[in-house]
């Protein structure tokens, strides 16, 4: 006889009775008759919560997992959300997905669910990017939408991301509001799951025609591109939908020798070639870097199953193919943008970027050079997004990015776009080669101009509610035995984001950091290192970023530099996991 804790036992007898359908029900015995009792503790011991940014789980039976009612709750509670916000008018949404298992059927139901409570719904009939949605929010003048994806997480998972009328995803208080009206469904019988048909609009590739040629307005370089139109692009979708998109939008801007990798073109939601579908897993990219081996190309691409980040690799001065991380594709991109501008007195009407707190601060010493503003955001692209509404029309946004290979260039959309970075990528590549370099020359001069930046990513996995549970112990004590020291580096200040305070470590003195709440925790050392602490909103993690910089006076000493800092970067991270 199975054995559950008593609290799980009675939402297990509950999701038996008749509210529920036989499929479910009968997938929920085959875990009893198999005595899963570890499976059912996880998929039970908890609701999947409506976070800040929609819902992301594993997908099975359970409260704790991603199924028809765990996403038919979070839909019906947007909808009467929306419906207190826009009284007395027709609310329309859009809605997308990936290729992910499920994804399609999953996007049905939202927009079911949607329709029976009568509100329009623009479904694409296709699987499309997540930055398409976003630019469909806009465009057909949405309130909200809905994104049905997990982006880079492993193949078991599916997620939810809800958005806004300005196409970001939901922020303050929207986002708390959302939260309050989905806990506030009692039961499955508040679900209007029948769908109304009527209410259901179609969205065809003709929405793709009109991305890409609004995003080709944004080209900066259209004679470099023409001019190296030729230009040996290697491009994976990693079994996602950047298929759809990426290389249309490479050819309308005029890239004519665009190779794909065909054994990850096929959109796939089991993705056989990799085990996480993720451009910043080198394992993700091998496949693409092959290729570009093969073919000699110019630069490789690959982007994951949503389409919103991406990887590039690029060859160095040995003419070895070589995977660069989100930092330095971001500061390139930065690079790019700000010099390009202001080589075309295109610098007005108050330019700026922005990076988040855990991406390396080389960003923000390009922008103090070209004097244009940078603002810092938390982690997570729905900040930056947040922070371009707020803007509007009083300030340019020009370019900006996480750490995590999530980029945009000019204000299409207000989510990381992939297919725009792809683009801006080429027509880097094609500038320079036009003048003689490589995308690794440009990197290393920007280190020897602005110093040469080292950062490291370490992602401890912790699964289930026992994980959840060490994650936070780990955070909390951290924060009871804040280090004084680093690598025998001191410590000079901490950023305690939760608490939204920064703390001087020598005097003790406080000052009120004025951004939302975040669990975050940051140490900066004597020396400028900065080490971030932060679990995971979206995986079952805890990630440690690590950044640190030094002066590079010759470039031929480049490598023996970058070595010299990985290894301070390591014994950074050894006093703190």
């Amino acid at each position: 006889m199975i054995s559950l804790d008593q609290e799980i036992q009675a939402k297990v007898n509950q999701w038996l009775g008749s509210e529920y359908d036989e499929a479910t029900k009968t997938a929920l015995k085959k875990l009893i008759d198999n005595n899963e009792t570890t499976e059912l503790t996880d998929s039970f011991y908890k609701d999947l919560e409506f976070g800040t940014g929609g819902l992301r789980g594993i997908m099975g039976v359970g409260s704790n997992r991603m199924n028809k009612y765990t996403i038919g709750k979070a839909t019906q509670g947007l909808a009467n959300y929306l419906k207190k916000q826009f009284p007395d008018q027709q609310i329309k949404v859009a809605v997308s997905y990936d290729s992910r298992n499920n994804s399609q059927i999953f996007g049905q139901l939202v927009a079911d669910v949607f329709s029976a409570n009568g509100i329009q719904v623009y479904l694409f009939d296709e699987l499309r990017p997540t930055p398409v949605l976003s630019f469909a929010i806009r465009h057909f003048g949405c309130q909200s939408g809905v994104m049905l994806t997990a982006s880079h997480n492993p193949k078991e998972y599916n997620g939810y991301k809800a958005y806004w009328n300005d196409g970001c995803q939901l922020t303050a208080p929207h986002d708390e509001n959302v939260i309050i009206e989905v806990n506030n469904i009692q039961n499955i019988s508040e679900i209007l799951f029948q769908s109304n048909p009527d209410n259901i609009i179609s969205v065809g590739p003709e929405i793709d025609e009109i991305y890409i040629q609004e995003n080709k307005k944004l080209s900066i370089h259209p004679e470099a591109v023409q001019e190296q139109k030729d230009l040996k692009i290697v491009f994976s979708p990693i079994h996602g939908t950047g298929i759809t998109i990426v290389p249309q939008l490479l050819k309308a801007w005029g890239f004519e020798n665009v190779i794909i990798v065909e054994e990850q073109a096929t959109p796939d939601g089991n993705f056989p070639t990799v085990i996480y579908p993720n451009p910043e897993e080198e394992d993700a990219m091998a496949l693409a870097k092959k290729k570009g081996e093969e073919v000699n190309a110019d630069l490789v691409l690959a982007t994951d199953p949503d389409a919103d980040r991406v990887g590039i690799a690029i060859k160095n001065n040995k003419g070895n193919f070589q995977l660069l991380n989100g930092n330095q594709i971001g500061s390139l991109l930065v690079y790019y943008v700000l010099s390009s501008k202001k080589e075309q007195n295109q610098l007005h009407n108050n330019p700026y970027v922005v990076k988040t707190i855990v991406t390396t601060n080389l960003q923000a010493e390009i922008a103090n050079h070209f004097d244009v503003p940078y603002y810092e955001t938390l982690t997570g692209f729905k900040y930056i997004g947040e922070l371009m509404t707020k803007l509007g029309d009083s300030a340019t946004y020009l370019v900006g990015g996480e750490e995590s290979y999530g980029y945009l260039v000019g204000s299409l959309v207000r989510d990381k776009d992939a297919p725009n970075a792809c683009a801006f990528l080429a027509e880097m590549t094609a500038y320079y080669k036009s003048k003689g370099k490589s995308l690794y020359q440009v990197l290393l001069d920007i280190y020897q101009e602005f110093g040469c930046y080292q950062e490291k990513l370490v992602s401890l996995t912790k699964k289930g509610k026992a994980g959840a549970e060490e994650i936070k112990s780990m955070m909390s004590n951290l924060r009871a035995n804040l280090p004084k020291s680093l690598g025998n580096i001191a410590v000079v200040e901490v950023r305690d984001y939760e608490n939204s305070v920064a703390i001087d470590m020598a005097s003790g003195d406080k000052k009120v950091i004025d951004l939302p709440k975040s669990d975050v925790l940051q140490f900066i050392t004597i020396d400028g290192d900065v080490i971030s602490a932060r679990p995971s909103g979206t995986e079952p993690k805890i990630k440690f970023y690590c950044s640190v910089k030094a002066t590079l006076k010759d470039q031929s000493t480049y490598e023996e530099l970058q070595k010299e800092l990985s290894a301070k970067v390591d014994r950074m991270m050894a006093d703190i996991i």
